[in-house]
């Protein structure tokens, strides 16, 4: 078990017995000729570098101390780094003198080892610490690396910088984005958690780096980690509110633990958000200079029009815009519209999950349509060499959609043929209209028209007769064709439908908090209690 965790500063540090043996306060004198001191590495007004801090910090300020931290972790960087000749590396005390005097700079396989060792390049070692105090992780640099290479091995898109470069700075978490996601970033800190009665636990010793941690007012994630069992995600928010009613235990809910379902939901969730957070003043003035476009039956504005929105907040606006435009041109008896939607990434999928706009779209919808009348279908276009291609957890994105518009009564189609993929969203009123619809072309925030021609209609008519015909997904009920779609996505039945269960029923706000006004959790919350309710074998 680690200790508690030490307030340190770059005049005076206390030690963390990650070593075996505590060295002396810095300045002071000592009996042994084999420790840390001021009159052993020679000038005393010598400043102190961030190498000298970090070794009083882990308690190897005795020679005898480093030496065996320093062995251990060549023998720890040749498995991990995979350079077997890492193995048999070692450090005299006088090359070790004279790199905390400054006087020598780690060079080759001693600068990879000391690199692996304390989590900072060479470089930033050698450069005088900050004069501040900070509170200090209690967490072994070799552990932060393995789980930034678990997460950024198993997930495309993640890049986990685990320390940060200055004893206290946290460390960042990268999430990039593919075809329209802008890529954003999340300040993290990564605690050794415990299971304790079934649940995850992060103990009181780290709870003096948590509140210096999520005292501030930027988005931060806290991650346990639960050696090979897992690792699980808490929202620095959510953190502190919990530290504040307890003084034991900061508990993580199990279904918080980091899989391919949760990250999927992470990297949209925090992508989606922080783009609309940046872009919010802009699109609320965008918002009001729309009126005089409604009229029309046929507009387009290119991507270039507004180049100061982010490419989520063009996708944003164009759906907006693209929503009302619908719903303006449905008459109140229309019966039972087709909608074509066009899905080739977990990214445009996303859209659907988190934009709030989407409910407000659903009960405008709702009100439009003649009562009694059948609810509208959806025909989802998903090329199947885009899914087949992309990785699991943007697999679970789509299929979280379709099982979205299945949960408010549409019944899904999902075509995958590659000769449909340029066909742009559309609303067909069966016999009477075609309301083409697209926000999702690069290109482009929006790109609308409509048409009553009866050869157009009959066009788009059969285009959807022959995809329902083609659909990969079959079955009378709602399970029956999201299980269909699962096979179709390769993804397990059983263990999407228990992980969604998990997430629906303790809720994803202690994981997943929206800044924006824009993005809303509600209907994905709803979605997962829904999937939830399916039988699995």
């Amino acid at each position: 078990m680690l200790g508690m965790p030490k307030l340190i500063s770059a005049v005076r540090a206390v030690p963390a017995p990650a070593c075996p043996a505590a060295d002396p306060l810095p300045g002071a004198t000592t009996d042994s000729d084999c420790s840390i001191s001021e009159p052993e590495i020679g000038n005393s007004m010598r400043p102190r570098t961030l190498l000298r801090v970090l070794l009083t910090e882990r308690g190897c300020g005795h020679f005898a101390t480093f030496e065996e931290e320093f062995t251990r972790s060549a023998r720890q960087a040749a498995v991990k780094l995979n350079r077997p000749d890492l193995a048999t590396v070692t450090a005299s005390q006088a090359t070790w003198k004279r790199w905390l005097s400054g006087d020598q700079t780690p060079r080759s396989d001693a600068a990879a080892v000391l690199e692996f060792m304390l989590g900072v390049d060479v470089e930033t070692l050698l450069r005088t610490a900050a004069e501040r105090g900070v509170v200090l992780p209690e967490i072994a640099p070799s552990t932060a690396r393995d789980v930034a290479r678990f997460l950024n091995a198993r997930f495309d898109t993640s890049h986990l910088n685990p320390m940060g470069r200055v004893p206290g700075m946290e460390g960042v978490w990268h999430l990039e984005g593919q075809r329209f996601f802008d890529g954003t970033s999340v300040a993290v800190q990564i605690y050794e958690a415990t299971e304790q009665d079934g649940r995850v636990v992060i103990g009181p010793h780290h709870h003096p780096h948590i509140q210096a941690f999520t005292r501030a007012t930027r988005r931060a994630l806290v991650l346990g980690a639960l050696g090979d069992d897992g690792l699980y995600a808490l929202d620095a928010a959510h953190a502190r509110r919990q530290l504040a009613v307890t003084v034991e235990t900061l508990p993580i809910s199990t279904p918080y633990e980091i899989d391919d379902l949760t990250y999927g939901l992470l990297w949209a969730m925090l992508n989606l958000d922080d783009s609309l957070s940046a872009d919010d003043h802009a699109l609320h003035a965008e918002q009001q200079m729309l009126e005089p476009l409604w009229a029309q039956r046929r507009s387009a504005v290119a991507r270039a029009a507004i180049p100061e929105l982010t490419n989520v907040g063009s996708v944003w606006l164009g759906m907006y815009f693209c929503a009302e435009h619908i719903i303006r041109r449905l008459d109140e008896d229309t019966r039972a519209p087709v909608f074509w939607t066009p899905v080739r990434t977990g990214e445009e999928a996303a859209v659907w999950l988190f934009f709030a706009s989407w409910p407000q779209f659903r009960l405008a919808l709702r009100e439009r349509l003649a009562d009694g009348d059948p609810a509208p279908e959806r025909v989802f276009c998903i090329p199947e060499d885009n899914s087949r291609a992309s990785q699991p957890y943007e697999r679970i994105l789509i299929w979280l959609t379709v099982a979205m518009m299945e949960r408010g009564g549409q019944t899904t189609w999902v075509c995958v043929e590659p000769r449909y993929e340029r066909i742009d969203g559309f609303v067909l009123v069966p016999g009477r209209r075609v309301i083409s619809a697209s926000w999702s072309d690069s290109s482009g925030i929006w790109h609308v028209d409509t048409t009553d021609s009866f050869t157009d209609v009959s066009a788009y008519a059969q285009v959807v007769d022959h995809a329902r015909r083609q659909s990969v997904t079959s079955g009378d009920t709602s399970e029956e064709r999201l299980r269909s779609l699962a096979d179709h996505l390769d993804l397990d039945w059983d263990w999407l439908v228990r992980r969604c269960r998990e997430l629906g029923a303790y809720g994803i706000a202690g994981m997943l908090r929206p800044r924006s006004r824009l993005i809303s959790v509600e209907e994905l919350e709803q979605v997962l209690c829904y999937v939830g309710e399916f039988d699995a074998d």
